[in-house]
């Protein structure tokens, strides 16, 4: 779906559908209850329209070619960084890696995309809590959704999904097996979360704490 400039992720159509004839509604009910146009009415009708953008906004999900390159590995999600670490990655690999994680504000686009094109080699979806996304142990606390992704040349990133205390589903497309290629869609969280990425250790890194990326923009590190 597509509203002017913006494209309509269809993970939206249901929830936008669902507001607006819920606004429409409540819009309604106030009418006849202030039995036509009041101050109160009106503000109602403002504070609707306001709702209804945002999660309009909320569920954009920009057009954004790639040409694949094998040195560069793209930002998965849109979003600030806050954390830039070598640390244990216990679920897949189990040895050090560095992990560079992406916080996702509600206001940021939530549609993740693969940072390399490779193989899936792995996928593994767990229910968990709802620690906030900025937490460090939201990572292997909370509900996630865990991804490896292998080149040709035989380099693995895993890719985890993490559900905040907003969010309410992580959706994953993904399917072990299938070839995918860098910028392609991986999936999408619904409000408020954060993407994890697992690299080699040694990897160059071209991104700082708190900078702000943009998915399939931002060269987060390089290939050596």
């Amino acid at each position: 779906m597509t509203i002017g400039k913006f494209r309509i992720h269809r993970e939206g159509y249901k929830i936008i559908g669902g507001v607006l004839l819920a606004l429409i509604a409540m819009n309604f009910a106030g009418w006849l209850i202030w039995q036509g146009p009041t101050l109160w009415h009106y503000a109602g009708l403002a504070a609707s329209m306001l709702l209804l953008a945002f999660v309009v906004l909320f569920f954009r999900t920009p057009a954004r070619p790639v040409e694949p390159d094998p040195l560069l590995i793209y930002a998965p999600a849109d979003g600030k960084i806050v954390v830039i670490e070598e640390t244990f990655e216990k679920e897949y690999f189990k040895d050090n890696r560095l992990q560079i994680s992406i916080f996702m504000s509600p206001f940021n686009m939530h549609s993740n995309r693969y940072p390399i094109s490779g193989t899936v080699t792995y996928t593994n979806y767990q229910p968990g809590k709802k620690f906030h996304a900025r937490s460090p142990k939201s990572s292997v606390l909370n509900e996630r959704s865990s991804i490896v992704v292998t080149s040709e040349s035989g380099t693995g990133i895993l890719v985890r999904q993490v559900a905040g205390a907003m969010a309410r589903r992580i959706v994953t497309y993904s399917k072990n097996g299938e070839g995918v290629k860098q910028g392609d869609e991986l999936g999408f969280i619904k409000f408020g979360s954060r993407v994890d990425i697992f690299l080699p250790t040694g990897t160059e890194v071209d991104v700082e704490m708190f900078q702000q990326v943009r998915a399939s923009r931002t060269i987060l590190a390089r290939v050596i």
